[in-house]
């Protein structure tokens, strides 16, 4: 049957074999790049682990972040690293579908998560009095595992859909990893309809959380104007400042990516915009948490003392 030929399709990721005299120093650099990331994430899920002063709602979600980065950036760089030591780039068919899924799971977990995290930062500074009684630990508890939820779901949806249609012709992703729009090329015929609903998809789990993210700043940058104090405004900003520069890495790839007809695909541009979202956030999110923040520098001084000269 034509679903058995489809399931026995082996992929070929084409990932960066165009250019095979970079191979050394693309190993090098994405190499230290996933180590950087999961290192800096764990040192962060770790000092906040060992820090009552960080037991607060931010801190939570940012806890939930981190650990969301580990496996995010874990789904597509160790199997990149392999096919730039190797000359077999294959890819079987239930690997391919895993790996799509496991990408989508958790990019639109952290489109949600960014999403609550925005909510958290306008309740801080637009109801500071109400704070700890609004976001107590049952409602943070609820806004990260429906973030999750709504991540699964999303993957799931999307993975099945795509990974039920037909296959035929080239095996050739060219891309460094299954993702969406070079698998979908691959698909036998018409894909007008496939790709429209993609797109009507992506742009609810996309733009929805992001939407949110933009009210629940307009509020805060309000908020923050009515502040007299310059010293007051800047401490307001300085706690969303992090949180809003990786909002805008992340959802302006991630767009730009998902939400535009197949006319306007460059895939070779895409892979750079993929790199961005799927490599670059997740190294940016400890870096950015550790040197921008004050409490968390703190914690990190704290751990590093307890670790270094216990007795004193």
């Amino acid at each position: 049957t034509t679903g058995n030929k489809t399931s026995a399709i082996v992929f070929v990721i084409l990932g960066f074999s165009h250019r095979p005299d970079m191979k050394v120093i693309f190993f090098i650099l994405f190499l230290c790049i996933y180590i950087i990331t999961v290192l800096g994430n764990l040192i962060i899920l770790l000092v906040i682990n060992m820090d009552p002063v960080l037991h607060t709602p931010m801190y939570f979600f940012l806890r939930n972040l981190s650990f969301l980065e580990i496996c995010y950036t874990s789904v597509t760089l160790p199997r990149v690293l392999v096919s730039l030591l190797s000359s077999d780039t294959s890819i079987s068919f239930a690997g391919c579908a895993a790996q799509m899924y496991f990408f989508l799971f958790f990019g639109a977990t952290e489109c949600c998560l960014l999403a609550a995290m925005a909510y958290d930062r306008y309740l801080a500074i637009c109801s500071p009095l109400h704070y700890m009684d609004i976001m107590n630990k049952k409602v943070c508890m609820q806004l990260a595992a429906s973030s999750w939820i709504c991540g699964n779901l999303v993957a799931l949806g999307h993975t099945t859909f795509i990974f039920s249609l037909p296959f035929c012709g080239s095996n050739v992703i060219n891309h460094f990893f299954c993702e969406i729009q070079p698998v979908l090329m691959l698909v036998c015929g018409d894909t007008y309809w496939n790709e429209l609903q993609i797109i009507l998809a992506a742009a609810f789990v996309i733009l929805m959380p992001f939407l949110l993210i933009l009210v629940s700043y307009s509020l805060i940058i309000s908020s923050i104007l009515k502040i007299r104090s310059a010293k007051g405004r800047y401490k307001a900003f300085s706690t969303c400042f992090s949180h809003l520069t990786v909002v805008t890495v992340f959802y302006g790839s991630a767009v730009f990516i998902y939400i535009r007809p197949k006319s306007s695909y460059s895939l070779d541009v895409d892979k750079v915009l993929s790199l961005f979202y799927s490599v670059l956030t997740p190294i940016l999110n400890p870096i950015i948490y550790s040197l921008r923040n004050r409490e968390v520098k703190g914690a990190l001084f704290k751990m590093r003392r307890k670790l270094f000269h216990p007795s004193s």
